[in-house]
This record gives structure tokens, C-alpha cells and sequence, in this order.
């Protein structure tokens, strides 16, 4: 077998059969942390307990429109697998992959249970020292806080717009 990305097929698939027996394991809620002066996180207690059942302990970290998406290897190998097989299909989709794939960083959590967010994507962002991690079930996002506040207004000031889409998936 050929070993592919951060940890191949084989990872992906023995991922994909634990999950299936333990969808307790997920991200989920928020919390505010504070960088440290060499821009330092630390990874919530709940986040890393899903990471060290179901995963492994690096995340794959990269540039998203308003905030940073992180990502479990398996979980963004199947996010590449997707860009390298359906994206070229898509119209212009080209300088959407460009921008995410310039900004992967794979991260590694330390004994003290940090990740080193990389200067540059602290910068694109404009993190100052605090921040706002939000759990997003497969994967989590790191904000700047006052940009999750500003995101947080926005999306409850339409929350009348997901009634739709909320009732398709009956949970309206």
C-alpha cells in the first residue's frame, strides 16, 4: 500500500470504524484562552480527550475565510482527498484550494497541551492575545475574539434564515 499525506488510507479508514463506535468523541462547545507571548494555545482538556481516543495528537491547522480551521490528520486528509478529487471539476475552484493549501500547519501538542499557532496565520487573522476556540464536531475553529463576537451577533441576528434547512434535516 502506498502511504499518502500525514498518515495514508489505512489511518483514514481505522479512523472512520472508531468513529463509528464512538460518536460521543466529538468537538463540541467554546471556550476563551489567552496566546501565550510566542503564540501558544492551549488545547481545551474535552478537544484533546477526542483527539487522544479517536485521533492522534497533531492537528493540521490552516487559513479559512473569517477564522483557522482545525483539523484532526484524518480528518483533513479526507478534506484534501475531496480537493484532489472533486475540486477540479469546479469553475475557479482553483484559488480557493491555493488559498487553504498555503496555509496547512501541521501542529503537534505538546506535554503541556499547546500547539504553536505559525506568526503568519496569527497575523492574516489579526489575533491579538485572546482567542475563542468553537467546536465544530469533526474539526474546531480558533477566532480572534473579537471577531467570533462580531460573527456570533451576525449569525444570531439571522438565525431566522436556518429555520429552512433545519426542518429539512428534521430537527425543526
Amino acid at each position: 500500500m502506498v502511504k499518502r499525506g500525514f498518515g495514508g488510507r489505512r489511518r483514514v479508514q481505522a479512523v472512520n470504524n472508531l468513529k463509528e463506535k464512538v460518536p460521543e468523541f466529538r468537538f463540541r462547545s467554546r471556550s476563551e484562552h489567552t496566546l501565550d507571548a510566542k503564540g501558544r494555545l492551549n488545547i481545551p482538556s474535552r478537544f484533546r480527550e477526542v483527539l487522544r481516543e479517536v485521533y492522534s495528537e497533531s492537528l493540521v491547522v490552516t487559513n479559512w475565510q473569517k477564522s483557522l480551521k482545525a483539523y484532526p490528520v484524518a480528518e483533513w486528509e479526507r478534506v484534501e482527498e475531496k480537493l484532489l478529487t472533486e475540486a477540479p471539476g469546479l469553475p475557479g475552484f482553483s484559488d480557493f484550494v491555493r488559498y487553504v493549501i498555503s496555509g496547512v500547519t501541521e501542529c503537534h501538542i505538546d506535554k503541556q497541551g499547546r500547539i504553536l499557532l505559525p506568526g503568519s496565520l496569527r497575523s492574516e487573522f489579526g489575533f491579538g492575545k485572546e482567542v475563542v476556540l468553537n467546536g465544530m464536531l469533526d474539526h474546531f475553529e480558533i477566532w480572534d475574539k473579537a471577531a467570533w463576537q462580531d460573527e456570533t451577533r451576525r449569525t444570531r441576528d439571522k438565525f431566522e434564515d436556518f429555520a429552512p434547512g433545519l426542518s429539512s434535516l428534521g430537527i425543526l
